[in-house]
């Protein structure tokens, strides 16, 4: 996994949290769900793409 992409994933979770935190202060409780959700979704997609870059990288190896 490249170091970038680790420090990308955390950047993410330090501003939902950040946030979630004024959010949830303001009494934007629904509003601060669905910010940590978005954040979530984001992370999840960078992941996936991470792994389908495996996926491939092994298939090419093994010439499946």
């Amino acid at each position: 996994m490249e170091v970038d992409l680790i420090f990308r994933i955390a950047a993410i979770g330090i501003l939902v949290a950040v946030l979630n935190q004024l959010l949830i202060r303001s009494g934007r409780e629904e509003q601060a769900l669905m910010t940590t959700l978005a954040g979530l979704i984001v992370v999840l997609m960078m992941i996936i793409t991470q792994i389908d870059t495996l996926f491939q990288t092994i298939k090419s190896i093994f010439q499946l």
